[in-house]
């Protein structure tokens, strides 16, 4: 086991972001390197600080504000009658623990959800709230699931990232090589769009 698993393995796994890092595995990496400081992650709070400082032998530190206050853990409720189906909080949501489809009213799953907060502020019409995360679900296994699924979200949007490029680079090649069929109906579209931006005399 490396060092920046031996760290991963302390943080509380929220996927937050607030330590600066996107996600709690490049911060564990990052200060296994030795660019980050071991108090930037406020869910983890002073108990965390202080279990990184006894990993790495160092002096604890005082959380540092400029990351956020240590405060009492929350999962996220959206307000099923208010949610107007518009998938920010779903595309926000670090650990897929919010299901629902366009349109349609969304809902949050409690077990996986771990209150990192990111889909409050992509919410536009305020439909989610905060309440109290039940002490049974901080525990080494929630941080575990938590993990897991961050890192099959990642992966497949890494999967998804990669089939656009390719998707791209295989539209520019058809076009560079004049394979590309014509289409006559997208090309009229096109020419009356100009024509309608033409400045009249």
């Amino acid at each position: 086991m490396t060092l920046a698993d031996r760290i991963d393995a302390l943080l509380p796994q929220t996927q937050c972001e607030q330590c600066g890092y996107h996600g709690c595995r490049p911060y564990a990496e990052a200060i296994a390197r030795g660019e980050a400081a071991i108090n930037q992650c406020p869910p983890g709070g002073a108990a965390g600080i202080g279990k990184l400082a006894a990993l790495l032998q160092q002096p604890v530190l005082p959380l540092n504000p400029e990351h956020g206050f240590e405060k009492p853990r929350t999962l996220a409720r959206i307000v099923e009658a208010d949610c107007i189906g518009c998938t920010k909080c779903i595309q926000a949501c670090p650990v897929d623990a919010i299901v629902g489809a366009a349109k349609l009213m969304h809902t949050v799953i409690a077990d996986d959800c771990t209150g990192c907060e990111l889909c409050v502020p992509a919410c536009p019409v305020d439909c989610i709230v905060l309440l109290p995360m039940p002490e049974v679900q901080i525990d080494m296994a929630h941080a575990d699931a938590a993990r897991a699924h961050f890192q099959r979200r990642e992966a497949r949007l890494d999967r998804l990232r990669i089939a656009r490029e390719v998707e791209l680079a295989a539209r520019k090649a058809a076009v560079g090589d004049g394979s590309v069929q014509r289409n006559p109906v997208l090309e009229a579209l096109a020419r009356a769009k100009a024509k309608q931006q033409e400045p009249k005399p």
